[in-house]
């Protein structure tokens, strides 16, 4: 039988070479590899290493070794049950090895320890590999259930004495392990007094993330505190936990009672584990980040300042504009309003604000005039003025928006005045292409295929804010948000194009599976077909692009459009100075009723999209307004105005932060003719500190950086263009993943 093989094994050395740890890399000599199977969730790896006994990999990640396993499952085990008065019936969750059920039951206390873990492989394999950590199945106490951690929870409400998180990173099945919906789900399931625990990260190079998961729980428990411990195989040595207690007062950091048989904890390092380096304390509790700020300009060219125009100072711009102004540049921005500009520029160094009127081309120009290169985060409408104004003035363009036919038009014109018009540098479009071609790249180079493309991204809420009729808060412009709601789509099904209208859009859209903590839908968005060819997918059979968005939101955009509230037509009635009018009037109007609820509401029952649940969706026109009295903005359309009710009614509110979720389904013919599964998914939640959202960082900071590799002459073709090459996509990858933590993380499925 021939020997085993691994690609994380090359030349004898195992090599974990992780996002998690962005930079570095964990690499241990090999002995033996003993086990590799492609379990229903991960890839499991176990092999026997010359230092560190044998070695359990999961994803690529190691997850123990039996060298230095029992620093981290004494730590995580005993923090929690050793602080707790009486921990009597406990709950594992992840932790299939059994390490830390091993630590549990030394608690003489112990009556019953429930094992929760997803994945079966992971206990079979521990019991073969790791018999030092999985002898405790022997043992009567535990109780062994295979499945998943969001399913079983609910029905255990109020019924453990401590619970203990052992997860690994959050890639993979594991990545819903550290969401707000997970948590509330853990503290349903303690008992009043009871305390858990959860890995927590190294403070080292996850210092944002164990901020947030720190935040999500003291939005939860009385009692927070973030602990550390050593181990040589984590990233940079170092792992936290996050322990909580229920109970009010209770001091998780004194322990109660001496915990026998241990190799690493004891009662004085029980104490000590939380007192962490300033760095960690300064950003988790003062929220501030004291660690030394590495310049990406020791690695690139020298850049001398150069004048920046930012057209817009719409929800995304802040980040773009710190980018800029990060770098040395003079930024000028412009806006419709002097007072919009002149707070997009407050506290930036070398900003000056400008009140432009876009419409006006010669407006355009002047602005422009003595400017190295122009932004534009106007809407997309515009940018077609923009670029003409930049050819006139010599200046190069950078807008974050598709190229649409009157943009690519101008490509002849950019070229032969040597200038750059750089597009769909934002999140979607941009963060989505510089990872789609990652991977069609590098299936090419293997000799494989691309049977399939699915691209996915939904700029939504927390799950805990989403409370209102629509299901949805807006982090970036309303308007643009229901404009892309009338386009119509079209898609490669089996080959074929399939066309939708954008009438009927909403009614395509299906569940759509992220992690078990969303509840959503996703439909397909404009004409994904074009893709075929700027990737360079010759041979795709399925290619679709789209939105996702919270079950619920189709529904009540369906009724809207039947009813004519996203009709963007001029109309005297909401021109700027016509007489005032209420939105229950526009309604009447549109519905050629009289203006009250109950003459609308049975207009209302006779419409196709009302037929099914009208009670809900009458309630969700209701609570937002639309029946009221309440005078509608002039702004032109009905859309338009109704774009101002929505950015009044369904803003995020204090407290509250937006989500941003991105995800690539990749269906791979290989070069031998098997066929796999990839993913690559992003998962980002906004500053709960009151910096930037989530989706204001990665469209202002792709975009940001956009400007920067054309000012430092990196990015120097001449054109109309966007992110479709390798070489292109490569630049933004490393410093987007090196200088801002921003990335996809991808996963054999």
């Amino acid at each position: 039988m021939a020997p085993l093989t691994h690609p994380n094994i090359v030349d004898g050395w195992f090599r974990e070479i992780n996002t998690q740890w962005p930079g570095q890399a964990m690499t241990l000599k090999v002995k033996q590899i003993l086990h590799i199977e492609k379990s229903l969730f991960q890839d499991v790896l176990v092999f026997a290493s010359e230092t560190y006994g044998n070695v359990l990999v999961l994803d690529g990640v190691i997850q123990c070794t039996e060298r230095d396993e029992f620093s981290y499952q004494e730590m995580i085990t005993h923090l929690p049950m050793a602080s707790h008065p009486k921990p009597e019936n406990v709950l594992v969750i992840g932790g299939g090895d059994g390490g830390v059920i091993r630590e549990v039951l030394k608690h003489k206390s112990v009556k019953k320890v429930t094992l929760c873990d997803i994945d079966e492989a992971v206990i079979r394999v521990s019991k073969q590999w790791l018999p030092s950590m999985s002898v405790c199945y022997k043992d009567s106490r535990v109780e062994v259930h295979i499945g998943d951690g969001f399913e079983f929870l609910p029905a255990h409400k109020n019924e453990y004495d401590v619970i203990i998180t052992d997860s690994s990173d959050p890639v993979g099945p594991a990545e819903a392990l550290f969401k707000p919906p997970y948590f509330q789900l853990l503290k349903d399931a303690l008992k009043e007094d009871g305390h858990l625990s959860t890995q927590a990260e190294c403070l080292w190079v996850h210092l944002p993330l164990i901020k947030q998961l720190k935040e999500t729980c003291k939005k939860l428990f009385p009692v927070v505190n973030y602990g550390i411990t050593a181990i040589p195989t984590y990233p940079c040595g170092q792992i936290g936990i996050m322990v909580c207690s229920k109970k009010a007062g209770r001091d998780v950091s004194v322990p109660l009672h001496p915990v026998p048989e241990t190799k690493y904890y004891n009662s004085d390092l029980h104490r000590a584990a939380f007192v962490i380096p300033e760095f960690g304390r300064a950003m988790l509790e003062d929220g501030v980040n004291v660690m030394p700020k590495l310049s990406e300009k020791q690695n690139a060219p020298a850049t001398t300042k150069k004048k920046v125009l930012l057209l817009g100072s719409g929800l995304v711009a802040s980040p773009c504009a710190e980018y800029i102004t990060g770098h040395n540049h003079e930024l000028t921005v412009g806006c419709r309003t002097l007072e919009n500009a002149e707070k997009l520029c407050h506290g930036l160094p070398n900003a000056t604000p400008m009140a432009i009127d876009v419409t006006s081309a010669d407006a355009l120009r002047q602005a422009m005039r003595g400017h190295d290169i122009v932004v534009s985060l106007i809407p997309y409408t515009y940018h077609v003025k923009v670029m003409e104004a930049a050819l006139e003035e010599k200046v190069h363009v950078v807008t974050t928006s598709y190229i649409n036919p009157s943009m690519r038009a101008l490509d002849q014109k950019f070229k032969d005045t040597g200038l750059i018009c750089f597009n769909e540098i934002g999140l979607d479009p941009g963060l989505d292409h510089l990872y789609a071609v990652k991977v069609f790249d590098e299936v090419k180079r293997a000799g494989g295929k691309i049977k399939s493309f699915y691209s996915f991204c939904g700029g939504l809420v927390e799950p805990a804010a989403a409370d209102n009729a629509l299901g949805y808060k807006f982090s970036w412009s309303p308007a643009g948000v229901l404009m892309a709601l009338n386009n119509d789509s079209k898609y490669l099904q089996d080959g074929k194009t399939v066309e939708v209208s954008g009438k009927d859009l909403m009614g395509t859209a299906k569940p759509y599976y992220f992690t078990p903590a969303y509840n959503l839908v996703a439909y397909p968005n404009r004409d994904s077909t074009v893709f075929k060819e700027y990737y360079g997918l010759d041979d795709v059979q399925n290619l679709c692009r789209g939105t996702m968005r919270y079950a619920g939101f189709c529904e009540v955009i369906s009724a809207w459009k039947e009813i004519g509230l996203l009709d963007d037509t001029s109309v005297d009635y909401l021109a700027n100075g016509a007489a005032p009018i209420t939105w229950i009037q526009i309604l009447s109007r549109l519905l050629s009723v009289e203006a009250k609820e109950a003459a609308i509401v049975e207009k209302l029952k006779t419409f196709k999209s009302f037929e099914k649940d009208y009670k809900i969706l009458v309630t969700k026109c209701r609570d937002l307004g639309l029946f009221s009295e309440q005078q509608a903005a002039q702004r032109n359309s009905v859309m338009r105005s109704l774009s101002a009710l929505l950015e009044e009614k369904c803003a995020i509110q204090e407290g509250e932060v937006d989500l941003v979720l991105l995800q690539h389904t990749f269906e791979i013919i290989n070069a031998d003719g098997t066929e796999q599964t990839v993913t690559s998914s992003l998962e980002a939640y906004g500053d709960r500190k009151g910096g930037s959202s989530a989706m204001a960082k990665l469209v202002g900071v792709p975009c940001g950086m956009a400007v920067q590799l054309i000012l430092e002459g990196v990015l120097k073709r001449p054109g109309v263009h966007a992110p479709y090459d390798e070489e292109t996509c490569a630049l933004f990858r490393e410093r987007l993943e090196n200088n801002e933590n921003i990335k996809m993380v991808e996963k054999v499925i």
